[in-house]
């Protein structure tokens, strides 16, 4: 008897009855839970939250992490970007 096939104790030691039904379509629609978990993320988030100031902060912080490199950083920078690895940022004026 195979692992995928045990046989309880009290069984016969017999193979269970293919079945012989056809597939079922199984659907369940989550457009309802969906609109509940985005009002409930946009709630936690707050009346103040600005996705605009929040996306600039973003870029800003970006910006800063790839400035003040110092050459050979500069240089795996560069590679990263000649390959499109990285996007192209800032302009790298920012204190390191």
């Amino acid at each position: 008897m195979s692992s995928f096939d045990p046989v309880l104790p009290g069984e016969p030691d017999e193979p269970a009855a293919v079945s012989e039904s056809e597939p079922v379509d199984f659907v369940v629609d989550l457009t309802a839970h969906e609109m509940l978990r985005r009002t409930h993320a946009l709630a936690a988030l707050g009346p103040d939250w600005d996705p605009v100031a929040a996306l600039r902060g973003e870029e800003e912080a970006y910006d800063l992490l790839y400035s003040g490199l110092d050459a050979e950083q500069q240089r795996i920078y560069d590679e990263l970007l000649a390959a499109g690895v990285l996007p192209r940022r800032g302009g790298g004026d920012a204190a390191a």
